[in-house]
């Protein structure tokens, strides 16, 4: 969310776009997330969230290119760059896995999605917001590099629960 508000500098469109996205993803989640994890089978989720955590901060490392962002701009804008971001980045995320075990547990299934929707927007929504101003006194590549570490850490832990 910090680096979706420091690219397009376009609040509301970027919180459109995480609301549609985790939203979407969450219902799917709700929808499919239980049979999907009784094929995959507890172990293998656990090694697949970790790689996804390590490989995301891997990606935070790689310098954007002008000539992207504009085209990018250009192609999607800021709505449609933040739904594909954030709809991906959930796909095996611990909130999505989250969504999985209530919608298993509790019938209300849209009240499950909507909550966890409530939650992504909780704490992706300040990012937005104040990102810039934090942008302001901290440097981006320092922001990446804490960024990739906390990703590399958080796989580390999966592997290690």
């Amino acid at each position: 969310a910090l680096m979706l508000a420091a690219r397009y500098r376009s609040h509301l469109p970027i919180v459109l776009g995480i609301l549609v996205a985790t939203f979407a993803n969450h219902a799917l989640a709700a929808a499919f997330g239980p049979w999907i994890a009784s094929l995959a089978g507890a172990e293998a989720m656990r090694w697949i969230l970790a790689a996804s955590f390590i490989a995301m901060g891997a990606w935070v490392l790689v310098p954007d290119k002008a000539d992207d962002l504009s085209e990018g701009k250009r192609r999607f804008g800021a709505f449609g760059t933040t739904l594909i971001a954030f709809f991906l980045v959930e796909i095996g995320d611990k909130t999505q896995i989250a969504t999985v075990a209530l919608a298993a547990r509790y019938a209300e299934t849209m009240a499950v999605v909507a909550g966890t929707t409530l939650g992504m927007l909780v704490a992706n929504v300040p990012a937005v917001y104040l990102g810039n101003a934090l942008l302001r006194r901290v440097p981006l590549r320092l922001l990446q590099r804490v960024a990739a570490a906390m990703f590399a850490v958080l796989g580390a832990l999966v592997l290690l629960a």
